[in-house]
């Protein structure tokens, strides 16, 4: 199973509850949020410490009692400032609240065509925004009889909230960017569905359709990080993901993320993660 792909295939909830609910702290396999995007909407709570989030090619750091709310198709990933940052993800399809629903009907459908785009960090413009995220968070994880109810009932009050406050631009177009945004979109996907494989800068360059040394300048203002070594901090998550949900060794995981050579895996793992792979599965279990 993949770690997380850059653009996500994973299931979020089931077909009939289109939800899924993240609760990160520093022991969670999926703490540090690779750089990806997918076709659903995010909403992400700092419960506490910080978080440094990329959303396209901009980078903010967020605080405690933060809420930030990402469209959908957005590039983003990020990392806690240190570990004593804890924070939570929502994430859905917003085509939940359209089921046998007319009367919200012409608003959802007018965030989902984009035209309207919700503010990223909407809890500093309404104070109503953080207490109903926290009540559809303690729904989503405590799954109690009937919080199916509590969570949609959330997300119309959160919406609700969000058209009344005018939290949102109107008609906005796309970017000049957005061409190159795309190609950072296609060398993501690439990675994810080749990352087991031997892949050089080279290839990268050529699914992005540019030259490497202009792809390499580009990608590294996008992710702060050069394309290999984005290709090895990705090989190292899938890696984490394997080492803590299936039964497998050190080696095995080394060779199923694009490792041939196992002390070269372990010398790279701790780099990423300041522990060996043998440390972090002790860890983990």
């Amino acid at each position: 199973m993949k770690y997380l792909d850059y653009k996500e295939r994973r299931e979020q909830g089931t077909f009939n509850f289109p939800i899924a609910f993240y609760h990160q702290t520093s022991h969670s396999p999926r703490y540090y949020m690779p750089y990806h995007w997918h076709s659903h909407y995010e909403i992400i709570r700092i419960i506490s410490g910080a978080f440094h989030l990329t959303l396209n090619s901009s980078t903010r750091t967020y605080h405690e009692g933060d809420v930030v709310f990402i469209m959908d198709g957005t590039l983003h990933g990020g990392n806690p400032q240190d570990q004593t940052c804890v924070y939570d993800c929502i994430v859905f399809d917003l085509q939940i609240l359209l089921k046998e629903n007319h009367a919200c009907a012409k608003a959802i459908h007018d965030i989902t065509n984009h035209k309207i785009v919700v503010h990223t960090l909407i809890s500093e413009a309404s104070p109503l925004i953080l207490p109903i995220v926290d009540n559809l968070t303690d729904a989503l994880s405590s799954r109690q009889t009937g919080y199916e109810f509590m969570t949609q009932g959330c997300l119309y009050q959160f919406f609700g909230v969000i058209l009344k406050d005018h939290l949102y631009e109107e008609n906005l177009s796309d970017t000049a960017d957005s061409g190159r945004l795309n190609s950072i979109k296609n060398v993501l996907a690439y990675i994810s569905e080749n990352y087991y494989n031997s892949i050089s800068l080279g290839s990268l360059a050529k699914v992005a359709g540019m030259n490497p040394k202009y792809f390499c300048r580009y990608f590294r203002s996008m992710t702060e990080r050069t394309p290999i070594d984005y290709l090895n901090y990705y090989r190292i998550e899938c890696a984490c993901e394997m080492l803590s949900t299936k039964n497998i060794s050190i080696k095995e995981a080394a060779i199923s993320c694009g490792f041939n050579d196992e002390s070269y895996f372990i010398k790279i793992f701790h780099r990423y993660k300041g522990i060996t792979p043998k440390q972090f599965m002790k860890a983990e279990f």
